[in-house]
């Protein structure tokens, strides 16, 4: 029986929506201001869009129903964020950006009903942002989360936080925080880590300075966020005590899976350009794209392009099922994070000059999807973690046949 890859036709027509969206109306506005956000207008410009991506139907599109998403499965969102990401800004006008986009699956799977309505819906809705504070500097956790630092401590008022994270997406201007603190044990262990739920404006949280970085389209900038002495009731544990890394598992198989998507979207966009202009190009007595070594990169970028899509569709399919899809969003993620930056690379050396100037978005594409090979896991932790659990499992075999 053939296996059936086509998506239905409410998809296709969101699907269609979204990239006549996206390239009619959001590009023109990325391209007006080089791609920067914060020259964009910020929130300003977040909100004008998300309010002409509801009226257009295709705002939302991760979100449950009842909080006024479409509510798509991960497998119905790869073709819709895809579209969304051929602009930088695509992601924000449907409001799945990141962290934005991850925190509104963690909370419709983890947080209370309570929760879910001061936190969720107005998130959801584009009401407010939100920010993921995990990573620290060194020593605390970076690629190795087991090395968290903050810390939270019951008191009789609730649990008191302290601790310094930085590269926090979004954090300028959020209107929460979830906050990774150690509840028990020793940095360098496993476990014992807790979600907190604050609002910005809770005495203690300081949002700091922005950490310049290559990449300029994501709200809100890369800050650095300190706690001190920040008081918050037992309410605001996400899920329960010491169950934090397993929650953050629930949130970051699908975020680097919709990260995917996204840059996917902006390396195609990448592509066409650079196919359409050697397309026209004329040198040494033919077109660029009649060329053997143009050729080359043509059809390796479609190799790149099929080959992203193809371990995304299996990775969200195996989450679609209810696993955990630890070694498909690895492989994905970590293929994903390097094709993109090849296609793009190779775009821009098929415009020649074009390629790194203004006149052309490939200098502006490439800028923002290197930093997916760090974002996410490194390329280097997620290969030693597929490379671990291939030899665990060669070990465990080896141990069956010897029993």
């Amino acid at each position: 029986m053939a296996i059936d890859l086509a998506y239905s036709a409410e998809i296709a027509a969101l699907v269609e929506r979204t990239r006549a969206f996206t390239r009619e109306v959001v590009v023109p506005i990325e391209d007006r201001h080089g791609g920067d956000i914060t020259a964009a207008g910020g929130d300003i410009v977040r909100k004008d869009l998300q309010a002409a991506a509801r009226h257009a139907g295709i705002f939302a599109p991760h979100a449950p129903v009842e909080y006024g998403g479409l509510g798509l499965s991960m497998s119905d969102r790869a073709p819709v964020f895809e579209e969304a990401g051929y602009s930088l800004f695509g992601p924000m006008a449907l409001n799945i950006a990141a962290p934005d986009e991850g925190n509104v699956h963690l909370l419709a799977h983890v947080a209370s009903p309570e929760q879910k309505s001061q936190y969720l819906a107005p998130l959801a809705t584009g009401e407010i942002r939100s920010a993921f504070a995990m990573t620290e500097p060194a020593p605390g956790a970076g690629s190795d989360p087991s090395a968290l630092t903050t810390r939270a401590e019951r008191t009789p008022a609730g649990w008191r936080i302290n601790g310094r994270k930085w590269f926090i997406t979004g954090a300028d201007g959020a209107g929460f925080f979830i906050i990774m603190a150690r509840t028990s044990g020793q940095p360098g262990e496993r476990g014992g880590a807790t979600m907190f739920l604050a609002p910005a404006d809770t005495p203690g949280l300081h949002v700091g300075r922005h950490i310049p970085t290559a990449d300029r389209s994501m709200l809100g900038g890369h800050c650095e966020v300190t706690f001190e002495d920040l008081v918050v009731p037992d309410s605001a544990v996400l899920g329960a005590v010491d169950r934090g890394f397993e929650y953050a598992q629930v949130r970051l198989g699908p975020a680097r899976m919709t990260h995917v998507m996204r840059w996917l979207g902006a390396a195609r966009r990448g592509h066409d350009i650079a196919v359409h202009h050697v397309a026209r190009r004329a040198a040494f007595g033919a077109k660029l794209g009649d060329l053997g070594m143009i050729q080359k990169m043509v059809a390796d970028n479609e190799i790149d392009i099929a080959a992203t899509r193809s371990l995304l569709v299996r990775a969200c399919w195996e989450l679609d099922c209810g696993g955990a899809a630890s070694n498909a969003t690895s492989i994905a993620k970590t293929f994903a994070a390097e094709a993109i930056f090849r296609i793009v690379d190779r775009s821009a050396q098929m415009c020649g000059g074009l390629g790194v100037a203004e006149d052309l978005p490939l200098a502006r594409l490439a800028r923002e999807v290197r930093p997916f090979r760090v974002y996410d896991g490194p390329s280097e932790v997620h290969r030693w973690a597929i490379a671990k659990r291939s030899v665990g499992a060669a070990k465990r075999a080896i141990r069956a046949d010897s029993a």
